[in-house]
């Protein structure tokens, strides 16, 4: 009888053990579920009509087309800058970029600005996250916001960073534009073998691989390099370490665009095989507007990156989340990537320090109940050039019109900007209709609002060094 006691002891005892562990695995669980993770994946001078699912008839992109059947796509979203640093600076911070100094690009030259950066002083949102959410928080990819140690993203808030802090570098080498290696580990240089695009993907692969158990949330900011110069697809030779340049740029710009939707395709792959993706929000969006000297597309906007037209900032966005947002849905909200810090930290049930006035909106009314902004209004601010919007209605302004930066647009044919021009986006998304002298009271009144705005952001905004 002893025998079968201690059988029966045993068996008592294994299932205690298995009622502990589906406790634990459903607390673990509960505990997911309550704070969702999220990932970020911003690419670099993706034209509005780049990708197959707004538009792009040369070349498809199906992982990122499956993503917008599967998500929200937005039509009216923008990047807070036309060109690379201020945007980020904006979506790290959630406020407009001048009010933390980074208002132009921050160059690799020392002859120019390579000592400007973002501040540890400023608040983001891996910051908040990690620290009022409990959030594991990672970043892959292209930095742009500051080449001094003090600026790197581990002392913003990201517990892990793999990928460079310049606005560029060669896709194999991994040098800058001034021939300096550019890739890291955390703060320190630690160059790897690899083409830059698959070498953000791995890493954030390995990262999400490693959140698998854990009873932490997660925030992973994937910054490709994609499709930003120089044009390399994956096969194609070292640049900056061989001196050479590619002249098939159509051919490699298409690579570079489909190479990064490949990534993004494992990215959502490893959510669903990892049974993360009901509890994990993913967006996709880009840093600008396309370049003017690229196989790209804007259509039907007007102006690329660096300009204040449609075409300079107007950009894709995908919002990802299964079971929580509706798929295969249009939203025409006009939005920012300001909006994506205070989205994130709603969702998260974080705040913000008492006191700190973040810029952009929270975009989960929209992404979960279907609302919409109403009565917004929007500014951009690029040197001496300005736009706002107001509903449908915008308004761009250079107050430089007689200066040099008027005399240098010129050569841009449509990036050149009048002193003051009008229009109307629902029946000109092209803005080639200025309305100005027609809506005079508009105009005017939409011109205080853009001086006054500009005094804003000026107004305890961070000092960069001399």
């Amino acid at each position: 009888m002893k025998r079968p006691l201690r059988l029966l002891a045993g068996l008592v005892v294994l299932l205690a053990l298995f009622s502990v562990l589906a406790v634990a695995g459903t607390a673990q669980a509960q505990a997911q579920e309550e704070k969702p993770n999220f990932v970020v994946i911003m690419a670099d001078d993706l034209g509005y009509a780049d990708l197959s699912c707004y538009g792009n008839t040369d070349f498809d992109t199906p992982n990122l087309d499956q993503m917008a059947a599967e998500g929200m796509r937005f039509t009216d979203f923008h990047s807070s800058g036309p060109v690379c640093s201020p945007t980020r600076a904006g979506l790290m911070t959630g406020r407009y970029q001048q009010r933390a100094g980074v208002d132009g690009v921050i160059y690799a030259s020392p002859q120019q600005n390579r000592h400007h950066g973002l501040f540890p002083e400023e608040v983001t949102f891996p910051e908040l996250l990690r620290d009022g959410g409990g959030y594991a928080t990672a970043m892959t990819g292209k930095w742009h916001l500051g080449y001094e140690p003090r600026f790197n993203p581990v002392n913003h808030g990201f517990e892990y960073f793999r990928g460079y802090v310049s606005g560029n570098v060669c896709y194999q080498s991994h040098f800058d534009r001034m021939g300096i290696l550019d890739w890291w580990k955390g703060a320190e240089i630690a160059n790897e073998p690899g083409y830059s695009t698959h070498l953000i993907t791995q890493h954030a692969l390995e990262f999400l691989k490693a959140q698998k158990g854990s009873d932490k949330p997660f925030c992973l900011y994937v910054a490709h390099e994609a499709p930003h110069s120089p044009w390399q697809g994956p096969e194609d030779p070292a640049i900056r370490a061989e001196g050479r340049a590619n002249d098939d740029i159509q051919r490699a710009y298409r690579e570079m665009v489909q190479e990064m939707d490949k990534g993004v395709g494992k990215i959502l792959a490893e959510l669903k095989a990892s049974g993360l993706d009901r509890n994990t929000v993913v967006f996709f969006f880009s840093d600008n507007g396309g370049t003017p000297t690229r196989e790209g597309a804007n259509a039907p906007l007007n102006g690329f990156k660096g300009s204040l037209w449609e075409g300079g900032h107007r950009v894709p966005m995908i919002a990802w989340w299964p079971g929580k947002i509706p798929a295969g849905v249009d939203n025409e909200s006009l939005s920012i990537t300001l909006d994506i810090m205070p989205t994130l930290l709603d969702l998260a049930g974080v705040e913000a320090p008492e006191g700190h006035h973040l810029d952009g909106q929270s975009l989960a009314p929209l992404l979960l109940k279907g609302e919409t902004f109403q009565d917004r209004r929007l500014f951009w601010g690029y040197g001496e050039r300005a736009a706002m919007r107001h509903g449908p209605w915008k308004l761009v302004m250079n107050f430089d019109a007689e200066g040099k930066n008027e005399k240098k647009a010129k050569k841009n044919g449509k990036n050149r900007v009048p002193a003051t021009a009008l229009f109307n986006l629902a029946d000109d998304l092209s803005e080639q209709h200025d309305l100005a002298a027609q809506y005079a009271e508009r105009t005017a009144a939409m011109s205080e609002s853009i001086t006054a705005w500009r005094e804003d952001v000026k107004t305890g905004a961070t000092a960069q060094p001399e």
